[in-house]
């Protein structure tokens, strides 16, 4: 889904329990009272604080709450774990609001627990990535059952960082899907998606890059 402008985040975000924003690193967003989320000492989120904000949010809310965490792809592996469990439990009048320029580098687990939303006059349907990594993910989201063997041994040959390599299409891929689907309301991208949920999970998990990169998307 798409938003015209920053200021109308807060009121989206109070329909939402949780919802990602993607707007520009330099685009300023203010919500009066929110609890904010950042990296401090260190480049990243880490899992430290997600437990300081964990036992913030104990005590039952009376009024809406909302938990800014920006830039959310900053989170640590751990760190968006222990997140994801507080996302699955009911949270009342919390709302937490994830903002991010790269949709693709936060945790597939997490996305699937958050509505989408992206910046109109930023986005333009885009995706903010290499040509590469681009051109990869769309030849896995139109593979054939046939083709998927290939695929699988063209993004799992590359010799150093092999995992984070395929975590980035299949990341990419399901940025694709996301914004495939708000700009033409077409189901085919949304009945994709679990698979490729599913895969990002598995992949994420340490299972077999090539064996997943076929069998979950068949």
């Amino acid at each position: 889904m798409y938003f015209d402008d920053v200021t109308q985040i807060q009121d989206i975000a109070s329909r939402t329990g949780a919802a990602v924003f993607v707007v520009p690193d330099d685009v300023k967003v203010e919500i009066p009272g929110a609890i904010v989320l950042k990296p401090e000492e260190k480049t990243t989120i880490t899992i430290e604080q997600i437990r300081e904000l964990q036992g913030r949010l104990g005590l039952k809310q009376s009024q809406d709450l909302f938990v800014v965490i920006r830039p959310a792809e900053k989170m640590q592996v751990e760190a968006a774990n222990a997140f994801l469990k507080t996302l699955e439990e009911p949270q009342g009048k919390v709302h937490f609001v994830l903002i991010t320029s790269k949709p693709s580098a936060l945790l597939a687990t997490v996305l699937s627990r958050c509505v989408i939303y992206f910046l109109k006059v930023y986005d333009d349907g885009q995706i903010h990535m290499n040509e590469k990594v681009k051109s990869i993910a769309k030849r896995l989201i139109v593979a054939k059952p046939a083709e998927l063997v290939g695929l699988a041994e063209e993004i799992a040959k590359k010799k150093d960082g092999k995992r984070e390599y395929a975590l980035l299409v299949v990341g990419t891929a399901l940025e694709m899907l996301y914004k495939s689907y708000f700009l033409t309301g077409k189901e085919v991208f949304l009945k994709k998606l679990p698979r490729f949920l599913r895969l990002y999970e598995n992949l994420e998990r340490n299972g077999h890059i090539k064996l997943h990169l076929v069998a979950d998307l068949i």
